[in-house]
């Protein structure tokens, strides 16, 4: 993973981290690992895991494709993209990542794993 791949996966992991995204990290010994990351478990190990101890040798989110939105929240989305506000902006962004879609494109770099009716980590 390249150093801009690597800055815009972390910008992208940093700002879904109040929504408990899922992710998979494979690790440098072969092993993977697939869990929740959020603030209050796990964000600093997995960061000093990643960069201080180099244990980590990838990591991914389980992501939603923009396409995958359901007429319901295609309406949210376009109610919450009329607004010019800063405020209505920072909601339209909340809303997009508690949601769990890929805005930034990730999973067409492969720095994210696409979620599917068969692959659906947030299923419960």
């Amino acid at each position: 993973m390249n150093k801009e791949d690597k800055s815009l996966l972390f910008q992208d992991l940093s700002s879904r981290l109040p929504y408990h995204v899922r992710v998979k990290v494979w690790l440098k010994d072969g092993t993977t690992e697939e869990g929740t990351l959020d603030l209050e478990h796990n964000y600093a190990d997995v960061l000093l895991d990643a960069f201080y101890y180099n244990k980590i040798k990838d990591i991914k989110p389980y992501l939603r494709p923009m396409s995958s939105m359901t007429d319901v929240e295609k309406h949210i989305f376009d109610t919450l993209t009329r607004g010019y506000t800063i405020h209505q902006q920072t909601a339209l962004f909340d809303w997009i990542n508690a949601h769990h879609f890929d805005y930034r494109e990730l999973i067409s770099k492969n720095l994210a794993i696409e979620v599917t009716k068969e692959n659906n980590p947030y299923k419960e």
